[in-house]
């Protein structure tokens, strides 16, 4: 008899697959009819926070680290959506991380993690999607 270890991300992957369930296959059906983008998808996973994962804390983000970021991308695949549509909102703040000013992750990395910025990376070329709200 194989025994194996349970599996310590079990509550993201149950998490993730949840919200994933709101969007059914022909919703993502319909936006690649459309050769479109997943936009309420994408939106769902940032409010819920899953795509603000490696943001640290102080930042607004949940200061996880890679492994848990990959089950993340995992469940999106695995329930029906493509990650490719929002994993560059994820993996592209390691540069910033790395590299950035205080000042610079001061002024990004919120905005990024509450989705007012959206952060994508399409053909080794940075994208940044503002999002605008009037008062």
């Amino acid at each position: 008899m194989i025994k194996t270890k349970p599996d310590q991300y079990q509550d993201i992957r149950d998490a993730v697959r949840s919200l994933c369930a709101e969007f059914p296959d022909s919703y993502h059906r319909e936006i690649d009819a459309k050769r479109g983008y997943p936009e309420a998808f994408v939106d769902a996973l940032t409010q819920a926070g899953w795509l603000a994962a490696m943001i640290p804390a102080e930042y607004g983000g949940s200061g996880l680290g890679l492994a848990e970021a990959s089950v993340i991308m995992e469940e999106i695949n695995r329930s029906g959506g493509n990650a490719g549509a929002c994993h560059g909102q994820m993996y592209n703040m390691g540069t910033l991380l790395r590299h950035g000013s205080e000042e610079q992750k001061a002024l990004y990395l919120p905005k990024i993690a509450t989705g007012e910025w959206r952060l994508q990376s399409m053909g080794g070329n940075v994208q940044v999607h503002l999002r605008v709200t009037y008062l």
